[in-house]
């Protein structure tokens, strides 16, 4: 049985570089991180989306032409997850509140 929401970490087969997504309780892609050089970098920046993923303060709403994207911030104002586009900006902010449901409580699937 496939459980969701869940962090998934695997390593990119172009730059051996790891990454995570994270996947909502509906299966699809909600946010993801940059590239890592060790799986243990990629744990903690996972780390960091639990802790500030229930803030919404963390947040950067971005608007473009029929494309609306956010990205969740750490403490120190460094990009730690970057989300799927969306057509609207009321299905961004529906986006932004699965990462908030959903992070603190994602397990993590390693498939590196």
């Amino acid at each position: 049985m496939v459980v969701y929401p869940k962090f998934q970490v695997f390593k990119s087969l172009a730059n051996s570089q790891y990454y995570y997504r994270l996947r909502a309780v509906n299966s699809e892609p909600i946010l993801s991180g940059e590239g890592y050089t060790s799986k243990q970098s990629c744990l903690v920046a996972i780390a960091s989306v639990k802790a500030n993923a229930p803030y919404d303060f963390r947040y950067e709403r971005k608007n473009g032409t029929a494309n609306y994207t956010f990205n969740l911030k750490a403490s120190n104002g460094e990009i730690i997850g970057r989300s799927e586009n969306y057509t609207t900006s009321a299905a961004r902010e529906n986006g932004i509140e699965a990462v908030k449901r959903d992070a603190p409580v994602a397990a993590i699937e390693d498939l590196s």
